[in-house]
């Protein structure tokens, strides 16, 4: 299918606002049995982070509308609809997580019931949106539970590298052990979302098509091609459901994935888990990565539409 970027910008900057909303309920949890001692300024800038990516995430998805103004209608569907409920539990996460940063910062002590809250509606979110893409049926490279659970894993580790990288750089607030002890969970977390989507990948390229040319149109031969798609140009099929890059160039964009994704950013916090510059530059490498990584999520699903439209003529 063709890649939206407006989709592939709402769902990663929604994703790491999530991972780094859970990034701060484990800090506060922490806080709360002793662990460390309680890194306000680290907390309530992270609210603020949280907050931001996903006002920023929510702002891309309006570009991808025919009509932005009927947006609202979005949520009608919500008993059957896992886009409608991904429109209802976004803002209310956003909600929740505005409460939180307004405790934080007031020192409030419904902080902690707020942000226990706001993870709740974190993990929703991610079900919501992984699910608008496993529930589709015929897509096979989609219906499978590694959707759901590499927008949980994937989101969850480039948050936790955000994380790494803000308490890094506001090293004077925390105590010195949480900047480095959030960068080694996050090298664990980027191996494993890394491990995750690469056996999701191996299960897509083992799938086989259950519907080809031959049993579409109910000719037995071995070899039919298809040579136009019966106009003089294009059609919404030709433009929406498939991306136009050659297989060279998806390889190429699967090598960013995969270096700028999961390697360079393992290095990178390998190397420095508890250094600014370098859980920051992991962070960046790692959100372009995840970019490609999306990309090839929707360039790889393979709609059957396809098999009587790859051709203009």
């Amino acid at each position: 299918m063709r890649p939206a970027l407006s989709v592939l910008l709402l769902t990663t900057l929604i994703g790491a606002a999530q991972g780094l909303l859970l990034t701060l309920a484990g800090t506060e949890l922490a806080v709360r049995v002793g662990a460390v001692a309680l890194p306000s300024g680290f907390l309530l800038l992270g609210s603020v982070l949280v907050i931001l990516l996903s006002a920023a995430g929510l702002l891309a998805s309006f570009f991808h509308l025919g009509h932005p103004e009927r947006a609202w209608r979005a949520a009608a569907g919500w008993r059957t609809s896992w886009l409608s409920r991904e429109v209802i539990v976004l803002p209310a996460f956003m909600g929740a997580v505005a409460l939180y940063g307004l405790a934080r910062w007031s020192g409030h002590g419904a902080a902690l019931l707020l942000v226990l809250l706001s993870s709740v509606l974190a993990l929703a979110l991610f079900v919501c949106t992984g699910m608008i893409y496993a529930a589709v049926k015929v897509i096979r490279e989609w219906a499978s539970p590694y959707t759901v659970v590499n927008f949980v894993l994937l989101g969850g580790a480039s948050g936790l590298t955000l994380a790494a990288a803000l308490a890094a750089f506001t090293a004077s607030d925390v105590t010195p052990e949480l900047a480095p002890t959030l960068g080694r969970l996050a090298l664990l977390a980027t191996l494993l979302a890394g491990a995750s989507r690469l056996a999701a990948q191996w299960r897509n390229a083992r799938l086989v098509a259950k519907t080809t040319l031959q049993s579409a149109i109910g000719v037995r031969h071995p070899r039919i091609v298809q040579r136009s798609q019966g106009a003089m140009g294009g059609s919404f099929q030709t433009k929406e459901f498939f991306h136009g890059r050659t297989p060279a160039q998806v390889q190429r964009i699967g090598w960013v994935a995969l270096l700028a994704g999961l390697v360079l950013p393992l290095l990178l916090l390998a190397a420095g888990a508890g250094v600014a510059l370098l859980t920051g530059l992991a962070f960046v490498l790692q959100y372009l990565g995840l970019l490609a990584e999306r990309w090839l999520f929707f360039a790889q699903a393979r709609h059957p539409q396809n098999l009587y439209h790859q051709t203009i003529g």
